[in-house]
């Protein structure tokens, strides 16, 4: 299972390079596909494992890499997407499996908060070609309405299985502790996190702190019985506003590549595991015939993706009633715009693995009802949201989505900032240690030169990151060239293994420092 998941990753993300196809239609796909093998279809993953292993890790790393300073300045917009629009979804959908469906109120509003929540994973696959206010705000959403929906999860199957009571002092208080304790214990566990780090000096050990991080602050909420998934982004959020002023450059050097090869793994695992559930789903059923079941599924769909274009064009003019301010008139997007937001309602792990948490029995012993049936329509459901990914090249063309500039200027400040601050500071830091004047004015010439570069990427108006790009591509070429020299002489025998290996690491870090000089996806 573990090759052929491999073979699948790779087959699929090959593809998705060559074909306009999101990367993960085609692993669920594949996942379908895995599922025909009859000794591969009893492979699952326990939700357990979903929720402990999978989500800390990929809402960790997005949160790390999440603008807070874009979260602040659309936190209404968040906030309210997040909660109101997650309870007015799973009401609708549950409202709909109620009435249409037949399925009495407790099962169907396990089936409503396992579909509310949108994926972080599903909706980071748009952030090369939006805008970043637009990416930030998708992914905020995608983070913390997590939260929301497990709460009515949680209440909705205490309720069903006769393990919980509902009345409004219980629900405020699941609410409170489940926001409250969770940020609490994220915030808690990323200041630990943050002390211990920083007295580390071992790059390895500090890079193990970092990996259990995640895992500690989401057992340490769920301790409490409040939201692991609100803890993690909360220490996430934290730690990425503390963490640039106690990690080093080693550290990044080893943690980086480990944490973006690792969440590309478990999320691509997440999308071919969607499939084959998925059709186990299928294979399961027996409440009702297959062809009533697949209209059940597409009515669900048409609820959660139409209930989310309803809000999106509703929210922003009552917003515009109340809140009249010029500031607040200048962020406005146009209708054409907000198609890409209604769009990217993608659901995925965090609706998956809440589906497949789903008791089998109630508490007198009695199955749990139309369990089967809730399996089916989520697969379903987080499949056809995944579809809406081969719509948005044509919607994103379709909004016309004004250029977003901001990222380039903003690199070119700091550029400007960090080197102005470079040369004012080179006499007093030469002195204080005691460096002599050759170096000094190497170093100088060097820092003239990239302060140069920045004033003519400004001067021809270009961004600077064209620059950058262009000077990137002739270092990386000549390495290449260097390397196929050493390992001439490695081949002619003038030079050991060794030596070739020694060296080979020096032109190593050189391609690594260019390759990351470019610009940033």
């Amino acid at each position: 299972m573990v090759v052929l998941l491999g073979i699948a990753i790779v087959a699929c993300g090959a593809l998705a390079s060559r074909y306009p196809i999101a990367p993960a239609i085609l692993l669920v796909v594949a996942g379908v596909l895995i599922g025909f093998a009859p000794t591969l279809r009893e492979a699952h993953l326990p939700p357990e494992v979903i929720l402990l292993v999978f989500l800390p890790a990929l809402l960790f790393w997005e949160s790390l890499t999440t603008s807070l300073r874009e979260i602040r300045n659309n936190l209404r917009v968040v906030v309210l997407t997040s909660t109101v629009l997650v309870v007015a979804t799973a009401g609708a959908v549950a409202a709909t499996a109620h009435y249409m469906l037949g399925m009495s109120w407790g099962p169907a509003w396990v089936l409503g908060a396992a579909l509310a929540p949108t994926d972080a994973t599903a909706v980071g696959v748009l952030a090369r070609h939006l805008p970043r206010r637009t990416v930030t705000t998708l992914r905020a959403e995608s983070l913390i309405n997590d939260g929301t929906a497990l709460v009515i999860y949680g209440l909705a199957v205490g309720v069903t299985v006769g393990e919980e009571y509902l009345t409004g002092w219980h629900v405020t208080w699941l609410v409170v502790l489940s926001y409250g304790g969770g940020l609490l214990a994220g915030g808690l566990v990323g200041l630990l996190s943050w002390r211990i780090r920083r007295r580390m000096n071992d790059p390895m050990l500090e890079g193990i702190a970092i990996f259990v991080t995640p895992f500690a602050a989401f057992l340490a909420a769920e301790a409490i019985e409040a939201s692991g998934v609100l803890a993690v982004v909360a220490c996430g959020l934290f730690l990425s506003q503390v963490a640039p002023r106690i990690t080093g450059a080693a550290t990044r050097h080893l943690v980086v590549p480990f944490w973006s090869l690792s969440t590309t793994m478990l999320s691509s695992a997440l999308f071919v595991l969607i499939g084959l559930e998925a059709q186990s789903a299928f294979r399961a059923l027996s409440s009702t015939s297959m062809a009533q079941a697949l209209l059940d599924t597409l009515l669900v769909a048409v609820v959660v993706i139409g209930v989310r274009w309803v809000w999106t064009y509703t929210t922003p003019y009552a917003i515009r009633v109340v809140d009249r301010r010029p500031v607040q008139r200048e962020r406005r997007v146009s209708a054409r715009q907000r198609t890409v937001t209604a769009t990217a309602g993608f659901r995925g792990a965090v609706s998956l693995a809440a589906i497949l948490a789903v008791p089998r029995t109630v508490e007198s012993g009695a199955p749990f009802p139309d369990r089967d049936l809730i399996v089916l329509i989520a697969c379903g459901v987080i499949m056809l949201s995944l579809l809406q990914a081969l719509l948005l090249p044509a919607i994103v063309r379709f909004a016309r989505l004004p250029s977003d500039t901001s990222v380039d200027e903003e690199i070119q400040l700091a550029e400007v900032f960090t080197l102005d601050a470079a040369i004012e500071a080179i006499d007093d830091t030469a002195t204080e240690l005691g460096v002599g004047e050759l170096v000094t004015t190497r170093v100088r010439h060097e820092l003239d030169k990239q302060r140069q570069l920045v004033e003519a990427a400004g001067s021809d108006g270009d961004p600077l990151v064209e620059h950058h790009d262009q000077y990137t591509s002739l270092s990386l070429t000549l390495l290449a060239r260097r390397r196929e020299a050493l390992v001439q002489l490695r081949d002619e025998r003038r030079i050991d293994d060794i030596v070739l290996r020694q060296v080979q690491s020096r032109l190593d870090i050189e391609e690594i420092r260019f390759s990351r000089a470019g610009p940033p996806e």
